[in-house]
Formats: structure tokens, sequence, C-alpha cells
């Protein structure tokens, strides 16, 4: 089993910036994909960002496209997406995952492991 720890969650401005981070522990992941997924409240998840386990395949979500940039660092095990000037003013809530995938694409669905999620706000 794979546990997924988030991180990095808070508040930022508009403008600002921030840095979320995933570390993985319990199992190597070789062959993982990741992504992060985010809910706001009384609206159902999305992927923001996904990314494949090589790295060739990336997904963003248009809403984010331009501002948000994901990577990993697989030796140390941990997922990371940086936020530039995020626009959803707001609480919402950011979600880790991974999924074992042997193909070089990244996939926005069908994850198998899941964080518990951090809040991020989002202030003018």
């Amino acid at each position: 089993q794979v546990q997924l720890v988030e991180s990095g969650g808070g508040l930022v401005q508009a403008g600002g910036s921030l840095r979320l981070s995933c570390a993985a522990s319990g199992r190597t992941l070789t062959h993982y994909a990741m992504g992060w997924f985010r809910q706001a409240p009384g609206k159902e998840g999305e992927c923001v960002a996904a990314i494949s386990w090589g790295g060739a395949g990336i997904y963003y979500a248009d809403s984010v496209k331009g501002r948000f940039t994901i990577s990993r660092d697989t030796a140390k095990n941990t997922l990371y997406l940086q936020m530039n000037s995020p626009k959803n003013e707001g609480t919402d809530d950011y979600y880790c995952a991974a999924k074992v995938f042997h193909s070089d694409y990244a996939p926005t669905g069908a994850m198998d492991y899941w964080g518990k999620g951090t809040l991020v706000t989002v202030s003018s």
C-alpha cells in the first residue's frame, strides 16, 4: 500500500504563489502516475494536473494552464504542484493521488491511492 501525505497548503494572495508537496511512502513509486485533484465546496473533484511515471505525459486542466506546474522527484518519492496566481478565490481542498500505470501517459481518473488533502485559500 502507498501512503500519500500532502503539505504546503495555506493562504495565498492574488498574484502570489504557493507550492504543494505530496510525500509518498510504503512502496516504491516506479511506474506510478501521480496527480493533483481539486474539490471546491459542494462540487465534484476534478483533476488539476497529472504526470506519468516517466514524466513524458503531462496533463493540465484548462483553468490552470500557464500558471500551474506539476513535477515529481522520484528519488525523494515526492510530487509537487507549483501554483502561480491561482484564480479560484475561496477555500479548496487539494488531493494528491497515485495510480499504477505502466504506460508513459498521465491518467486523470481511476486513481488507486489518495491522500487526505490540504486546504488552499485564495484571497484578494
